[in-house]
């Protein structure tokens, strides 16, 4: 288990979140529905992963928020508020930004970080593994198994928690694997693991 976010950037970040922005209850439902982890599962992620999602926090903290509170507290120097563009936009502005680090903020105290080239039983499908398929009409897929925060099926990364990752997860080369998609029942023999 590594935890890379130090409490002295959360508490910065809380700090400056007060001063600038008023909080409310609602403002803590970040999860949408598909990007909630199911409940008693650990938050898994593969290095790259963290590594995205760490850059994407330190890049909103310390490069746009300080440059939109600048704006927003130059637009308050300006008078009136109430039809102020630059004041409204950038206080929505905060908000948005301010939401989605408490949301990569919580990921990161949570992240149990997986090392592919770490793994010791490569002949089984687990997280992190990549994964060649072949359905019934010979065509070949390769996916790897990744977190749910770096899913992104068109790069061949499902989420561990997909009806296809589950299916996979455990089984060995030469295997049929059967699950629920969209478009019904499929089956996939699996052709190739590997961890990379």
């Amino acid at each position: 288990m590594n935890r890379m976010l130090t409490s002295a950037t959360t508490h910065e970040f809380h700090e400056m979140n007060k001063a600038f922005v008023k909080e409310s209850e609602d403002d803590d439902e970040d999860d949408a529905p598909e990007t909630q982890l199911p409940a008693g599962t650990r938050n898994y992620m593969t290095k790259r992963g963290h590594a995205q999602i760490r850059a994407e926090f330190e890049h909103l903290v310390k490069v746009e928020r300080p440059a939109i509170v600048q704006v927003v507290s130059w637009a308050a120097g300006n008078g009136d508020r109430s039809e102020n563009g630059d004041y409204i936009y950038g206080k929505k502005r905060l908000r948005e930004i301010d939401r989605r680090i408490r949301f990569l903020a919580k990921r990161l105290e949570t992240a149990v970080i997986v090392d592919p080239t770490e793994q010791q039983n490569v002949e089984q499908v687990f997280f992190a593994a990549t994964v060649t398929v072949c359905d019934v009409d010979g065509n070949e897929a390769t996916y790897q198994i990744v977190g749910i925060d770096e899913a992104n099926a068109s790069q061949g990364m499902i989420s561990w928690i997909s009806p296809l990752a589950r299916a996979l997860l455990k089984a060995r080369e030469g295997d049929t694997v059967r699950f629920d998609s969209p478009g019904g029942l499929r089956e996939l023999d699996i052709v190739e693991v590997r961890y990379e």
